[in-house]
């Protein structure tokens, strides 16, 4: 197969899975067929069928796509010493991987049954424990592990509770990442005066 032939059909992968998860955003997914998926990209079933037989299959490559940036981050934090410069870099690589996959993140969040019952959500949940695992030091005080997991949950939360914000999206995303990077500092900063009391 020539280059541009395979272009095309990535392309043509690449258009499904977008208007897939837009209908699925604005319909939800239970109420959206293959045939509305085909007829808002104006092709045949049978050539959807070509790339996707169900909808699952759509929902579950788009997953696959849009997480990969976060098995590659996984995978590097593993590797790493589980320093507070390791954690910063984490969650900066995390903010850019949930900024990238923010349409399947807004989707996960509207659609959490759907998820729940689907294969993704098991994945879903397996790489959220798996970025737990690499944010929070076993060692450190409870309060200092709940500091570091609750960074993962500020860039999550920051996605969702700042969109009918005011404001530039990116300045959105940097005061998000202050905010859990000033946890994971807080964290590796030592006994704070109040647990002593």
């Amino acid at each position: 197969m020539d280059g541009t032939k395979r272009q095309r059909r990535g392309n043509t992968r690449q258009r499904i899975q977008d208007v897939a998860l837009a209908l699925f955003a604005e319909q939800g997914y239970e109420k959206t067929s293959l045939r509305e998926i085909a007829e808002r990209l104006d092709v045949t079933k049978a050539a959807l069928y070509y790339h996707f037989k169900t909808k699952e299959e759509i929902l579950v490559s788009i997953f696959e796509d849009l997480s990969r940036p976060i098995d590659e981050l996984i995978e590097w934090g593993k590797a790493q010493p589980r320093t507070r410069d390791t954690k910063r870099e984490v969650l900066r690589r995390y903010g850019d991987a949930l900024t990238g996959a923010a349409p399947l993140f807004r989707f996960m969040q509207e659609n959490q049954a759907t998820i729940r019952e689907l294969s993704i959500g098991n994945r879903f949940k397996d790489r959220m424990l798996q970025m737990r695992d690499i944010i929070r030091d076993p060692d450190a005080s409870l309060t200092d592990q709940v500091r570091c997991v609750s960074a993962l949950f500020t860039m999550h939360a920051g996605m969702f509770a700042l969109q009918d914000v005011e404001g530039d999206p990116e300045d959105k995303r940097k005061a998000v990442l202050e905010v859990a990077i000033d946890l994971v500092t807080q964290a590796h900063a030592g006994p704070s005066p109040a647990a002593n009391a």
